[in-house]
């Protein structure tokens, strides 16, 4: 498989998000505005992709040459954790008001389903470091783009007249699986 096919199969066909279901915490938790949808993206972007590096790293010359294989979770994590911390601590001392906006959520990427989900692809897949590369932003992308067309939907989901039984959370989820439908036509192109 190519790099171009790669990148199309991980953000529109096998999107982290609305096809493989990782990272919906986040997904409903920073959607409510577009500022903060595109912060968040921002920064599973950079996490994913650094994450994505390094576990590969860690996997393929520590992990498997001294037969640890049974750690990948716990050093995924490890890695996963540390990112997270480093962009915080960026974030906090450079963009005060995104860091303030993103609040409980940024550290939730270290819990976050859809940053682990592709180191864990990423290894299964046997991907080589170029294409854990590519393959990790390209997944963070994927959930990018479907934050921020959420985000787009749900401020224009504020403005309209919703029934008593479906505000909120029930809208947010109806709006979701109709997304995720929507991104489902791309199946089989890859």
């Amino acid at each position: 498989m190519g790099y171009f096919e790669l990148i199309i199969a991980c953000i529109f066909v096998n999107n982290i998000l609305l096809a493989q279901f990782l990272g919906n915490c986040p997904f409903l938790g920073t959607s409510k505005k577009m500022e903060t949808a595109m912060g968040m993206s921002m920064a599973v972007i950079f996490v994913m992709v650094l994450a994505g590096a390094i576990t590969w790293i860690v996997y393929t010359y520590i992990l498997v040459r001294y037969d640890l294989v049974y750690l990948r979770t716990i050093a995924f994590i490890v890695v996963i954790a540390s990112l997270v911390q480093f962009v915080e601590m960026f974030l906090k001392k450079s963009i005060p008001a995104l860091y303030a906006g993103l609040g409980i959520f940024l550290p939730l990427i270290t819990t976050n389903c859809a940053v682990m989900g592709a180191c864990v692809l990423n290894v299964d897949k046997e991907y080589t470091f170029v294409q854990a590369l590519v393959a990790s932003f390209a997944y963070a992308v994927g959930f990018g783009l479907a934050l921020v067309l959420f985000a787009g939907v749900r401020e224009r989901i504020l403005l309209a007249r919703v029934p008593k039984p479906l505000q909120d959370t029930s809208i947010g989820l109806v709006t979701a699986g109709i997304i995720a439908l929507a991104f489902y036509t791309f199946k089989g192109m890859v």
